[in-house]
């Protein structure tokens, strides 16, 4: 299955502008001679001619421009600018549909009024072979394209996400902060053991022979923030420009000759699913940063401000009832439809040009960097929830295409989601079936109030550990319509910051052995675990504005992981119980099915809760006992603590302690001593 634009593309150059037909688009094409600077020769200039059976696709047939075989070429579309506070210039601007752009090489700046240096548009990029466009970096190289079976990748009900932002830093021998951008081949060297990465591989964690992610933490689903083309320079990407290209500043290592973002993207996608890895993308859809469809159609895509818009604007507001806010970006218009051509089908109908938009970016991600999940942000801000069931619908549609499964396969359509964010978890969209999952921002509250021994929103202490350890007692119906986390990389604002942080600010002095603690929580609750990088060995934050806290104006899509801390002799230890549990939770059969039971609440001067995952009886069961408080068992000979209603252990059977990764005698079965702050996972082999 392929959007019908896509296929067109493959032997025209097409600007698809709906409700335009005038004035006439032009072709601006040439080719990239190396230095310093690069430079755009032998440029020529062409007229796209309207389609016969739609008058707002423009087409130019590759045949007519002279293109030789086998070459790279950088070009852009020129249009009268149509938005509303310029000057209406005729202005260069990106390809729409553009599958590799070259920043290096940006258009000229308009000269008339309302114009800045953000409106020179970089170059789309596109090759010459055979007859046909292709798409291909700068050096035409297009990368891989091998993929796995389904069946090979894990369900949703037994992954841990790895959410990874691609802004690094690292600590120099000498105790310098450098900060510096993750690319994809960064990314790969934590996953490939053959591979050492690029801009940051002076890292331990990264040298050849190592694969951190699989080897040590154990995880086997990859979610990069935002991989598409961003105009930020490396923020946390949440501000994508082109949407069908993979980001340029990612695949650009600092010592490479020329960027290779295509092809590192497939080559990191080609090594996670060797690895057993799912490959998840954050999928940006509300907003835009600088989009081309900016000047070449304005209000047919965008709504410009929607606090002074016509109240009577229906994409004004957002799911909540307040006026959307686009973060510094421009926000889409999904409720306004025109009569156009349809750039997935070919055909012509009512459509939300946005929606169109956004669903051809979804069919280029799902075929060419196979992907195995998404995670849709601010869906508050996209408003339409037709949009987002349509989003979700032909994603799962073209997943299935991928498997070569029919619908409703149990094993493939248990091999993919969609999931959506937005913290006030809106679960009429499970439901409505428009999702497939949500982030639930309610285990954060929980398990951060839990782990200093308090209730949260509310609740008494009890409740909210009841709360957080089966995410059915909030609404949902199944582990994994929940993504549950410590902390999102959404770290602005009270009680938001990462963890390490959040507990220093209240007062603990003994960092590690309360995030071990909340790590259990995260690892053995009914939900989907996600780690947000660093915080397996508890990183903290570097930056923060003025007055000491983590904003949008310090630290909050600036601040890096810091992979040196791993070298931190407690850092390490707690990576290495990350592990340990991570790699329960993915091969226990207990956690990965719904049940769970509280099977003990001890709060007699103590803070005790034990919980059961699994079904009693000959299968696998995993029990939790956590203290979350000061009391210890008093020592000496006799020293126990007693946990009522320990499974039945049949013959034959014995219990292991995950955490120290020991056996535990059979005398001691649900008696050991409890200590303060702690957590003991017994899995009963």
């Amino acid at each position: 299955m392929d959007a019908h634009v896509l296929t067109l593309r493959k032997r025209h150059f097409v600007l698809w502008r709906p409700a335009r037909t005038a004035p006439v688009p032009a072709l601006v094409i040439g080719r990239l001679r190396p230095g310093a600077p690069v430079t755009l020769i032998g440029e020529q200039r062409f007229d796209l001619s309207p389609s016969g059976q739609h008058p707002d696709l423009w087409l130019l047939p590759a045949q007519d421009c002279g293109l030789a075989e086998g070459q790279v070429y950088h070009y852009w579309f020129e249009v009268t600018d149509a938005h509303p506070r310029r000057s209406g210039q005729r202005i260069r601007v990106t390809d729409p549909m553009a599958t590799t752009v070259d920043w290096r090489i940006r258009a000229p700046r308009p000269s008339g009024w309302g114009y800045t240096d953000d409106d020179q548009y970089p170059s789309a990029v596109i090759g010459f072979r055979s007859g046909e466009l292709v798409p291909c970096d700068v050096g035409g190289e297009s990368g891989e394209s091998g993929d796995v079976p389904a069946a090979q990748l894990p369900p949703n009900n037994r992954i841990v996400i790895y959410e990874l932002p691609t802004a690094w830093a690292a600590t120099t021998g000498d105790g310098e902060y450098e900060r510096g951008i993750g690319t994809f081949r960064d990314v790969q060297a934590l996953v490939d053991p053959d591979a050492t990465g690029a801009n940051f591989s002076g890292l331990k964690v990264l040298a050849a022979g190592r694969s951190y992610l699989v080897d040590e933490l154990g995880v086997n689903a990859l979610e990069l923030l935002p991989p598409a083309d961003s105009a930020y320079e490396r923020t946390w990407g949440y501000g994508t420009t082109n949407f069908l290209a993979p980001d340029f500043e990612l695949g650009f290592p600092t010592e490479a000759s020329h960027p290779t973002p295509d092809r590192d993207l497939r080559g990191l996608v080609a090594r996670l699913h060797e690895r057993g890895m799912r490959f998840f993308v954050d999928s940006v859809t509300a907003f835009a940063r600088f989009s081309p469809y900016l000047a070449a159609a304005t209000d047919d895509f965008f709504i410009l401000d929607p606090l002074n818009a016509d109240p009577g604007d229906p994409d004004r507001h957002d799911s909540r009832g307040g006026i959307r806010n686009g973060f510094g970006s421009t926000l889409f218009r999904f409720e306004t439809f025109h009569e156009s051509y349809d750039p997935l089908t070919g055909g012509r109908r009512w459509l939300s040009p946005a929606s169109a938009l956004m669903r051809t970016a979804l069919v280029r991600w799902m075929n060419h960097f196979h992907v195995d999940g998404i995670r849709m942000d601010s869906i508050e801000n996209v408003f339409s929830w037709d949009f987002i069931g349509a989003y979700r619908d032909l994603a799962r549609a073209l997943w299935l295409q991928r498997c070569g499964a029919p619908a409703g396969d149990p094993g493939a359509e248990a091999r993919f989601l969609v999931v959506g964010e937005e913290l006030t978890e809106p679960q009429a969209l499970l439901r409505q079936n428009r999702l497939d999952g949500l982030w639930h921002e309610s285990f954060k509250r929980y398990v951060r109030a839990a782990v200093l021994g308090q209730g949260a929103d509310g609740l008494g202490f009890e409740d909210t550990v009841r709360q957080l350890v089966d995410c059915r007692a909030c609404g949902y119906a199944d582990l994994a319509q929940a993504v549950i986390y410590l902390t999102s990389h959404d770290v602005e604002g009270f009680k938001n910051e990462r963890l390490v942080n959040y507990l220093q600010n209240n007062g603990v002095v003994d960092c590690e052995k309360r995030v071990k603690l909340a790590f259990a929580c995260l690892l053995t609750a009914v939900g989907i675990p996600q780690i947000l990088a660093g915080d397996e060995f508890a990183d903290q934050h570097d930056l923060f504005d003025p007055s000491g806290h983590v904003s949008e104006a310090g630290g909050k899509q600036v601040d890096p992981v810091n992979f040196s801390r791993l070298e931190e002799d407690w850092r390490g230890r707690v990576k290495d119980y990350v592990g340990r549990l991570v790699r329960l939770r993915t091969s226990s059969d207990a956690l990965a099915v719904n049940d769970v039971e509280v099977i003990h609440v001890d709060l007699d001067g103590k803070r005790v809760v034990v919980w059961r995952r699994g079904v009693p009886g000959p299968g696998q069961l995993v029990v939790v006992v956590a203290n979350f408080s000061d009391y210890t068992t008093p020592p000496g000979p006799s020293a126990e603590y007693v946990v009522p209603n320990w499974p039945v252990t049949p013959p034959g059977r014995h219990w292991r302690e995950v955490g120290q990764d020991r056996p535990v005698p059979t005398e001691w079965v649900g008696r050991e001593p409890v200590f303060s702050w702690e957590a003991k996972i017994y899995v009963m082999e």
